[in-house]
């Protein structure tokens, strides 16, 4: 091939498109320069990810980020863009719908994602406890929201119960929804009634008295020291059998030892 030729054909080839962030500062405070590096299709993983540590990213900045295919097809990205403190609600949870399991339990417990953000994702998990793996619902009764945990309560994998009662962001709110519930399990009902923990918190065991499941033993126990004006209001939308009804009824009017 001639010297001409080979010229000529390079002349022709197609010229690689320059990427508009190389020489841009990734600390540049201009809103032109930032919106231009995150429409840029080229802009590698390692910059967005350094980009997106910028806690002072404008709203709109993100916006033009989520528009971004090429950027969005990298995971690391657009988990990192969801817990932006920043990204505009209607960005961050149509993405994180897309989400793996574990990508959105991050989501969800992330201390820099909106409050709002983070309750939509805990529903998101709730969701698809039904459909994933018993291993993945161990896990996530073990590191998920307290609301999350409060759901796998329910679980009737008596292991995944019990673990969620272990959870340390399990609140006592959650572990009283849960023992109201119709669905509510015996076994729910009495490990929680026999737990080093719940079992002693007052709010608990009115909670407890108030179920289908518990035992003569454990309600006598729950409901001494209640007012009887109290346990009488208890008990009249207590699920308990009417047996054991009559017995507190009929403990609580006793008199005291003296």
């Amino acid at each position: 091939m001639s010297v001409q030729n080979e010229n000529a054909e390079q002349s022709s080839a197609p010229e690689m498109a320059t990427p508009v962030w190389v020489g841009s500062p990734i600390h540049s405070a201009s809103r032109e320069d930032l919106l231009r590096v995150a429409a840029d299709p080229y802009l590698t993983e390692d910059l967005a990810l350094a980009l997106l540590k910028r806690a002072d990213l404008p709203p709109e900045i993100l916006e033009q980020w989520a528009k971004n295919g090429n950027v969005l097809k990298l995971r690391k990205v657009k988990v990192a863009l969801v817990c932006h403190p920043r990204a505009p609600r209607h960005v961050s949870v149509p993405l994180a719908r897309q989400f793996y399991t574990f990508d959105l339990l991050r989501v969800a417990l992330s201390s820099s994602v909106p409050a709002d953000v983070k309750v939509a994702a805990d529903e998101m998990l709730i969701a698809r406890l039904k459909t994933v793996t018993l291993g993945e619902r161990l896990s996530l009764a073990r590191r998920a929201s307290g609301r999350v945990a409060g759901s796998l309560l329910l679980d009737g994998e008596t292991r995944v119960m019990r673990t969620a009662l272990e959870n340390s962001r399990l609140t006592e709110a959650f572990v009283i929804q849960a023992v109201l519930r119709p669905q509510a399990s015996v076994v729910l009902v009495q490990t929680v009634a026999r737990h080093t923990k719940w079992s002693y918190r007052r709010e608990v065991r009115i909670a407890l008295l108030r179920t289908e499941f518990l035992s003569l033993a454990r309600a006598l126990e729950f409901s001494h020291g209640l007012p009887p004006p109290f346990l009488r209001e208890v008990l009249q939308t207590s699920r308990l059998p009417a047996r054991i009804k009559e017995q507190l009824l009929r403990q609580c009017h006793r008199p005291s030892s003296p």
